[in-house]
């Protein structure tokens, strides 16, 4: 039970995310060099393998921890959710905001308890009021009742004064529900959409670590490639990123659709609610003064009912008011602790520090061979003037300049490094390379001047691209240990997403009890007004019959 609770308030809160579908990888050193090299002539931005944008001002991953220790729970949004609990013989709820807990649920929907009773009272009386005509229709002789003549014509001032107020009030209450349920849908649409592609940008991130680290583990330039232990190191990493990624794709496809469903349905239907109310209202009025009564009995009988939902829909608007205003304050209350155990970790775990710095150690590494494969190959072959029996695999009558070391951005020890002078950096090596390419016979051996064979250009080319993909994945994955990505997530949604949707859930629950209360209202009017008519029927009916007085009777007979 505890489940679909938890479940339909993501559904109506929209706080679930969604992922993408991924294309399957490229495979072959030209294929992969074209697109790592157009994704790099276009910029840093558009590396990622996937279309993925790179966070050049650092994002965290959100990665699930079953696991993790050390971090205090933290009770969220305390104060605002201390209610009164009808599941713990009415005391004070204090567990906080918490999807996970019945409690909580029975607490915030106590609020909306005054609606419900109203409606069961209205549903109870006026359904009696109905079976009383009805029996009094059916099962009892008419009454003779005496009108003035002016009467007649104050029921009917009377009714359409008061219609007039009623419908007036309506149309005021289907306005404010028809803009309050658009903007609201609106609002609830963005703040989902947001959530949406912030999870899209991590898994596909968390997705192309994992790809790039597989790149670096098969690439090689001539016959220099990473470390064997660096290569078993990226097979356990990978393990745990696909992993993370994997949680956070099913995840969200499972309730991506579902949440769009409800966020459509409960658009459609607020907006037939608000025509079938104003439609009934004038039905009802119009039937009334024509006095035809089985009309005013049908719509009374159908207005009964749709008023008693409207005002349960009512309290269920109040609730998701109430819950959502909750969630904001128990988003802004995490951001300052963001590395506490919260009911927040059900929508967005926070991050598991040991996978994180494992990531981010491991980048690092990848990064610090793959620069170093590189310039094993410019200094030991192509910086090399070699003889020819030293084998074409060394020797491919290289000539020219020396071709300049790529500059590797970490110590062995994995601290920052600054290039020296000579060193070409990630940004311009591929450029500055072009430049040594020579041309070559159909042996590989060059022909023109110049120290790299194209094969050998494309080789280091696509080095150089993936350690600069992992390189300025770095930023994002230090941010994995602090929850960046939670934190500006439930940061941007409390400043710029919860006003919207506090103010827009107000307006519908507004718009709907303006609404139920004027065709509730207009209900009442309608059977008061029918009711001195039967009795005005029936004056017209038999008062010009002539009196028992007045009839002559047979002789012999006495009156």
């Amino acid at each position: 039970m505890d489940s679909i609770n938890s479940n339909s308030f993501r559904l109506l809160a929209s706080f679930i995310l969604i992922s993408s579908f991924f294309s399957p990888p490229c495979h072959g050193d030209d294929a992969l060099f074209h697109h790592l090299q157009a994704s790099h002539s276009l910029g840093i931005n558009d590396v990622g393998r996937h279309g993925v944008i790179f966070l050049e001002n650092g994002r965290s991953v959100v990665l699930q921890n079953a696991d993790s220790e050390g971090n205090p729970s933290l009770t969220l949004a305390a104060k605002r959710t201390k209610r009164i609990d009808p599941l713990d013989h009415f005391k004070h709820y204090t567990g906080g905001w918490n999807i996970s807990n019945r409690h909580y649920f029975a607490s915030v929907g106590l609020t909306a308890a005054p609606l419900f009773v109203i409606s069961a009272l209205w549903f109870m009386g006026f359904g009696i009021y109905l079976l009383i005509i009805c029996f009094h229709h059916c099962c009892s002789q008419r009454q003779h009742y005496a009108y003035a003549k002016n009467t007649d014509a104050l029921f009917l001032s009377f009714l359409v004064l008061f219609t007039t107020a009623t419908i007036s009030m309506e149309s005021v209450g289907c306005v404010v529900l028809y803009t309050g349920q658009g903007k609201f849908h609106i609002s609830t649409t963005n703040t989902l959409n947001y959530i949406v592609n912030r999870s899209d940008t991590t898994v596909d991130n968390l997705k192309n670590v994992s790809y790039y680290l597989s790149t670096a583990k098969q690439l090689e330039v001539d016959k220099y490639f990473i470390a064997p232990d660096v290569q078993s190191n990226i097979d356990k990493i990978q393990i745990k990123i696909n992993d993370s990624a994997t949680f956070l794709d099913k995840k969200t496809n499972d309730n991506s659709d579902a949440i769009h469903y409800v966020l459509d349905s409960v658009q459609l239907a607020l907006i037939i609610i608000a025509a079938v109310m104003l439609i009934l209202a004038l039905t009802g009025f119009f039937v009334s003064v024509l006095n035809l009564k089985l009309l005013v009995f049908i719509l009374a009988t159908i207005g009964w009912i749709i008023v008693a939902g409207t005002f349960i829909l009512c309290g269920v608007f109040l609730l998701l008011h109430n819950a959502t205003a909750d969630t904001c304050v128990a988003m802004k209350e995490w951001v300052k602790n963001p590395t506490a155990h919260t009911a927040l970790d059900d929508i967005l775990p926070c991050v598991d520090n040991t996978t994180a710095q494992e990531t981010l150690s491991e980048s690092k590494d990848v990064t610090f061979q793959l620069v170093d494969v590189v310039n094993q190959f410019i200094t030991n072959v192509s910086n090399q003037n070699l003889p020819p029996q030293a084998g074409p695999s060394v020797s491919y009558n290289q000539t020219g300049p020396l071709v300049p070391v790529l500059c590797n951005p970490y110590q062995p020890n994995k601290i920052p490094r600054d290039c020296k002078a000579g060193e070409v950096d990630f940004r311009n090596a591929n450029q500055v390379w072009k430049n040594y390419v020579c041309e070559v016979s159909a042996g590989g051996i060059c022909t023109t001047p110049g120290r790299l064979t194209p094969k050998f250009y494309n080789q280091m080319s696509i080095a150089v691209n993936v350690s600069t993909a992992l390189y300025h994945y770095g930023p994002f994955l230090v941010d994995l240990q602090d929850c960046s990505f939670v934190r500006k997530t439930f940061t941007d949604i409390t400043g710029e997403h919860c006003p919207g949707l506090r103010l827009y859930s107000e307006w519908i629950f507004i718009g709907l009890t303006l609404v139920s209360s004027a065709v509730l209202l207009s209900l009442i009017i309608w059977m008061l007004y029918t009711r001195p008519r039967n009795g005005k029927e029936y004056i017209r009916r038999y008062a010009d019959m002539p009196s028992r007085d007045s009839l002559e009777l047979p002789k012999g007979m006495q009156k």
